[in-house]
């Protein structure tokens, strides 16, 4: 059976050829990429330089690297939680083979071993506040971790000193320490325990130092943040050690090296013993592996070398940790006892105190409590003077810790080193905009990889992009390019084009109308508004219609200005704004037209001219766009213009009645000898008769017998009741501020009678102990000369007082 096995042949051949290309397109499905970043640098009690610049420049790189990214800084705790949840309600309907990073900059606390994000308008002055004014950073690494995610991603750049002055008992420093859930990676910026000193220049050590590792390429996610944990501590002379947890399984690079690149160069793991190698290089294995069992290697080989006593206080602080967090999960009195029992000072002593509390148990342990089995040693007595702090300040003079080696890696690219700071963003919310570096050649984004809504730096890696500042005038979708001296037209990338997207909660706002509630202002402080050149509508008018744009606008009447011509907005009924009364049939409305000239066929006929000679305008036609928008184009009336009646001249002035002259009145009494003056003749005045005036006969019109009624009668009587409402309104909104006046001013009086009231009782006890005390004898007074006394009044018979010869009356 030739033929057969020939077929046969030719079958297995071709099967050769197509396997090999079946597995590589199984174990690459589309793989989407989303990411939230986060920068919350404006805080009322310690401003942080550098968190929007880093949320912007990490959200950056990670858009080149296929991310779907939104991104926002200075967020108060109401976005902040409702973009948290925007996000894990995103990343549910991702799908099982996508990857979600979230990248939180800001401070953080930590209370009973959670970690908290605290928002800019958090305030914090006890314990009890944090749980209710920051968010818990574990609910949503939980809602995460329970989504059927390809790979999950949570970096905290939020170890930092607190800002926050807490009364009565205090708060431990940094962050607690985390435990990774399976298929995910948690990182911070400083250990759990420290805190990271204040940031000089334009961008944080952690944020550079993830964004190199991310452009190197080919890195997986643990080896990546061990390269970010040596950069740091390089960069920073040992004040800030990183820490990360991953047990992320699955194969994921952000970007990959293509065949043929350059290996990467720096820190490769020893295959000695940590003895053998030197004291330097087993310095930086340790620190790579950070592992308390690595630390302690370290100091059991090298006890006697500098570098043992700033590992001496990284495992104090990683004992510290290992052992409070063992105590909260087992979360029992015997294991807060314990851990009382170890750290009587320590930064979780408040801590377990409050538990403690909690429980209703004494503070002190009973004679027959059951100490914890800790997995760790009790810590010796050298490793106290380092964890009786709230943090571990790892460059604090006090510790006098020496300098680690200067190089642990290769040395970072000059761009980011030099890096300028980016522009302020013109919209607040936004995350500012650096400038773009292009990532090496040999560095591509994964072939999987899905495409962000956002292409722009995903398809332009290597491109020299140039982001230019956006104008603060431009819309928020305007694109401002700026060229670039030898570099292709395609790339060039405006801000806009390569800004981070706002949360969907935050980008509701920015497309509310101006002026509404919750809106997002401009940077120059000014409200969005109509471009330039654009009519604007009279405030304060509750339904009012806008004009259309466009060359259809209704001329003014130059002879009568009719309502509602011209698009001038018309009070709304009060109670309605914005809606128009429903009104019987035959009458008109506010913001309608009149029955009378609403009807087809309404101009006047050509053999009926208008007495003045001037017609109405014809009614603009309604476009398309204007139904569509549902802008209600400007209504002129077809109704005819009446002339101006002519002025009819002033009656005759009737003479007023003659005065009456006044009453006789009783003479006035005049000194003997005065001559009284006679009055000036006083007569009554008597207003002289005008001339009638007499019109010409040809320029007074025949007068009508009866004024018809005009169609605008009912819109002229609703405006006199409008306008007879809003006087009953203002006149009882001042009787309102009257009340609140004399009600104020009545409060201030009565504050000011309690005031005389104590000053008064101040007063009286500061007398009380004076009265009480010995008074000083009076001295007897002197006997008085007796004088002999005067006589009396009647002296004798016939020598009365005030009499000649007589005394003087007293």
């Amino acid at each position: 059976m030739p033929p057969l096995r020939h077929l046969v042949l030719a079958l297995a051949a071709l099967a050769s050829l197509v396997a090999p290309l079946l597995p590589a397109a199984a174990a690459a499905p589309a793989e989407r990429r989303i990411a939230l970043v986060i920068g919350n640098g404006a805080y009322p009690g310690g401003a942080l330089a550098t968190a929007a610049n880093d949320a912007g420049l990490v959200a950056q790189t990670l858009q080149a690297a296929g991310f779907d990214v939104v991104g926002a800084r200075d967020l108060d705790e109401d976005s902040l939680r409702r973009t948290l949840r925007d996000f894990t309600d995103k990343a549910a309907a991702a799908g099982p083979d996508a990857v979600a990073f979230l990248y939180l900059s800001g401070y953080g606390l930590q209370l009973a071993n959670e970690a908290y994000l605290a928002p800019v308008d958090a305030r914090i002055e006890t314990a009890s506040d944090v749980p209710l004014r920051t968010l818990r950073i574990s609910d949503y690494v939980a809602r995460l971790a329970a989504l059927p995610l390809k790979a999950r991603f949570v970096v905290l750049d939020a170890a930092r000193a607190s800002p926050f002055h807490v009364k009565g008992e205090p708060l431990a420093g940094g962050l607690p320490l985390m435990e990774a859930g399976t298929g995910s990676l948690i990182a911070t910026n400083a250990a759990p325990g420290t805190v990271g000193p204040a940031e000089t220049g334009p961008y944080g050590a952690y944020a550079l130092a993830l964004v190199e590792m991310i452009r190197e390429g080919g890195l997986a996610p643990a080896a990546l943040f061990e390269r970010v944990r040596l950069r740091v501590a390089e960069t920073t002379r040992g004040a800030e050690v990183p820490w990360s947890a991953s047990r992320i399984e699955a194969p994921f690079v952000f970007l990959e090296r293509e065949a043929g690149a350059p290996s990467l160069a720096g820190f490769a793991p020893p295959q000695k013993p940590l003895g053998e190698i030197g004291a330097r290089e087993a310095y930086a294995a340790c620190l790579a592996r950070d592992t308390l069992p690595a630390y302690e290697d370290f100091t059991a080989a090298y006890p006697r070398d500098p570098l043992a006593k700033r590992v001496r206080a990284i495992i104090a602080a990683r004992r510290e940790a290992l052992t409070w967090r063992a105590s909260a999960m087992a979360d029992t009195p015997d294991s807060y006892w314990s851990y009382l029992a170890r750290y009587p000072r320590g930064p979780h002593a408040w801590d377990a105190r409050r538990r403690l509390s909690a429980f209703a148990v004494a503070l002190a342990p009973p004679p027959d409590y059951r100490a914890f089995a800790y997995d760790v040693p009790p810590p010796p007595p050298d490793e106290i003077v380092y964890v009786e702090r709230p943090a571990l300040v790892l460059d604090d003079p006090v510790y006098a810790l020496p300098p680690p080696p200067a190089v642990f890696l290769p040395p970072p690219p000059v761009v980011l080193v030099e890096l300028a700071p980016p522009p302020p963003p013109p919209v607040a919310y936004l995350l500012p905009v650096p400038a773009y570096v292009p990532v090496p050649t040999y560095v591509v984004a994964p072939p999987a990889v899905v495409a962000p809504p956002n292409p722009v730096l995903f398809h332009n890696l290597h491109a020299p992009v140039a982001v230019a500042p956006e104008p603060h005038g431009a819309s928020p979708g305007a694109a401002a390019l700026a060229p670039v001296a030898g570099a292709a037209a395609g790339a060039v990338i405006g801000a806009a084009a390569a800004r981070v997207a706002l949360p969907p909660a935050l980008a509701r706002r920015a497309e509310s109308p101006p002026g509404a509630p919750g809106q997002i202002p401009r940077h120059d402080g000014l409200p969005p508004g109509p471009p330039p050149g654009a009519a604007a509508l009279r405030p304060s008018l509750p339904g009012q219609i806008p004009p259309v744009a466009g060359p259809r606008q209704a001329a003014p009447n130059p002879v009568q200005a009719l309502p509602g011509a011209g698009g001038t907005p018309l009070p709304a009924i009060a109670g309605r704004p914005g809606r128009p009364a429903a009104t019987p049939a035959g009458r008109a409305g506010l913001n309608q037209i009149p029955p009378a000239a609403a009807r087809a066929g309404a101009t006047p006929p050509a053999d009926r001219p208008s007495p003045s000679g001037i017609q109405a305008a014809p009614p603009p036609q309604e476009t398309a766009a204007g139904l569509a928008q549902g802008v209600r184009p400007p209504v002129t009336p077809l109704r005819q213009v009446q002339p101006l009646r002519q002025v009819q001249p002033l009656r005759q002035v009737q003479p007023l009645r003659e005065v009456q002259p006044l009453r006789s009145a009783q003479p006035l009494r005049m000194p003997p000898g005065a001559q009284p003056t006679p009055p000036p003749a006083m007569r009554p005045r008597i207003a002289q008769p005008q001339p009638r005036m007499t019109p010409s006969p040809m320029a007074q019109p025949p007068r009508p017998a009866a004024r018809a009624p005009q169609a605008d009668d009912p819109l002229r009587r609703m405006r006199v009741e409008q306008a007879m409402r809003q006087q009953a309104q203002q006149a009882q909104a001042q009787a309102q501020a009257r009340q609140r006046g004399e009600a104020q001013q009545m409060m201030q009086r009565q504050q000011q009678q309690m005031q005389d009231a104590m000053r008064r009782q101040q007063a009286q006890a500061m007398r009380q102990p004076q009265m009480a005390a010995p008074r000083p004898q009076p001295m007897a007074p002197r006997p008085m000369p007796q004088m002999p006394r005067p006589a009396p009044h009647g002296a004798g018979p016939g020598h009365g007082c005030g009499h000649p010869g007589g005394p003087p009356c007293r």
